[in-house]
């Protein structure tokens, strides 16, 4: 009798659970999984930002653009902060003309750093009117946030600077 609840105490005993060997051996192809995984995120991440960057340049083109239809006097804007401001607040102005979102007004969205820069302006009738820009996309972290900067023109050529920086000379499609 003593011998058959031994036998079955041991046979229970085998089927209980996992030894701490299965544990370890799981535990280690997990850490393995994941240490592949991890840079592979990171990588798309990032390739998400560079996306993000290119379509807010776009949104700033196409604000630049209704920005010098709506003020031709001024011609394009040369700050991010007048081509956004407050909507409803006040009505749209050459210094407020609310043409984009608040997050792309600050400069900042996604990893990257925007700006407005190489303004090139002229008098014309005693005003100040800006006949050219060049909006720049640069990531805050270059090969965290983004691995390329990215410019655009009022022509509408995105180009990249495979550097992170605003020396743009790879046109993008």
């Amino acid at each position: 009798m003593i011998r058959k609840l031994c036998r079955k105490y041991r046979s229970r005993r085998h089927e209980a659970g996992f030894t701490l060997m299965e544990l370890l051996i799981v535990i280690s192809i997990m850490l393995i999984l994941m240490l592949i995984a991890i840079p592979n995120m990171l990588n798309l991440r990032s390739q998400a930002n560079e996306t993000s960057a290119i379509q807010s340049l776009r949104a700033i083109y196409q604000a630049e653009i209704q920005y010098q239809t709506n003020y031709p006097a001024n011609g394009f804007a040369c700050s991010l902060q007048v081509l956004g401001g407050e909507s409803g607040a006040t009505p749209p102005s050459a210094q407020n003309a609310q043409l984009l979102q608040h997050d792309l007004t600050v400069g900042q969205k996604a990893g990257y750093t925007f700006n407005i820069v190489n303004c090139t302006k002229t008098t014309v009738n005693n005003q100040d009117m800006y006949t050219s820009y060049e909006a720049t996309a640069v990531p805050q972290a270059v090969g965290k946030t983004g691995h390329r900067g990215f410019c655009i023109d009022m022509a509408g050529e995105i180009k990249a600077d495979p550097a992170g920086g605003t020396n743009c000379t790879n046109p993008i499609q």
